[in-house]
């Protein structure tokens, strides 16, 4: 009986998963159409392809990411591309002050925001952790510290207009990978505090939707860049992503993986074979190339 439920309990959890994670036919574009929606990390990769969408939408945009030509760049195919109206914001999420400045941004625009998408990161390296802690810090800062200080200046609007808020997360924030030790660590700490957040929410009846958007390998320039030579896997369609997201947040989904399948066949053997999940993993990784590196002042 005890294997039984070893057994039936992870399956039913992995049918479930499918049932509740995965797309929904009933989407619409016209769920979009006229709302006023953030998007951060929006001048390449997953952003850039959701702003895109969101602009066949007619959605309104405001996007932010660190370099103001190609947001310049981003924002004017948005408006070719139908686009209610599209704005920028440039600027990076290392400086503690930005996320208030693009929230501000919003409400004097707009006077109100429907979605907040939360997708940007900051520069890491692929490689064995090399003991450097101020990394770390400084990775917690943009990827983590500044997802809550958006949602906290954002939280009155969305309040109002019971709003989405869209997180942009990774498989690597729920099981731990060789190489990437500061990166999951930040996303890890986003699982926490939003996942404590949506029961908050609850609680105290706020109808403000919270969607953790679980990824996989994607292949956006910067990751296939990062970590091709060492990963055996193939990556999957930014495009497709960025739609997946999109519409995961429209139907206020609790959360989205992506690719489905790969994600959460990974959950469902971190739930009843972790050691043999760890070893297939580590096979995963050329690591013949993979050379340690000291950090600065080594």
């Amino acid at each position: 009986m005890g294997l039984l439920l070893k057994v039936f309990i992870p399956l039913l959890g992995l049918a479930l998963a499918f049932y509740f994670y995965s797309g929904s036919d009933n989407f619409s574009e016209e769920m979009l159409r006229g709302k006023r929606v953030i998007v951060t990390g929006a001048s390449s990769g997953i952003g850039e392809q959701m702003a895109y969408h969101l602009a066949r939408m007619e959605a309104h945009l405001l996007l932010t990411a660190r370099t103001e030509a190609k947001l310049q760049k981003v924002v004017e195919r948005c408006l070719e591309l139908g686009a209610a109206s599209a704005r920028y914001v440039s600027g990076s999420m290392e400086d503690t002050t930005l996320p208030e400045v693009v929230v501000k941004e919003a409400e004097n625009t707009w006077g109100g925001l429907d979605m907040l998408i939360l997708n940007h990161i900051g520069s890491s390296y692929f490689n064995y952790f090399n003991g450097d802690v101020g990394h770390v810090r400084r990775l917690l800062e943009t990827n983590f510290l500044s997802y809550v200080a958006m949602t906290v200046s954002a939280l009155p609007m969305l309040k109002e207009s019971e709003g989405s808020i869209v997180v942009v997360s990774s498989i690597a924030g729920k099981a731990g990978s060789p190489f990437i030790a500061p990166y999951s660590a930040t996303k890890f700490a986003l699982e926490g505090f939003f996942s404590s957040l949506r029961h908050e929410f609850i609680i105290d009846k706020v109808n403000v939707s919270i969607t953790l958007c679980i990824l996989g390998y994607i292949d956006t320039e910067s990751a296939v860049r990062a970590v091709s030579h060492a990963i055996r896997d193939t990556p999957a369609p930014k495009g497709e992503c960025a739609l997946e997201i999109i519409k995961s947040g429209a139907l206020r989904q609790r959360e989205l993986h992506y690719p489905a399948r790969v994600v959460t066949s990974t959950l469902l053997l971190r739930a009843i074979a972790p050691d043999f999940l760890d070893s297939l993993i580590r096979s995963n990784y050329n690591l013949e190339n993979m050379r340690r590196t000291q950090p600065p002042g080594r």
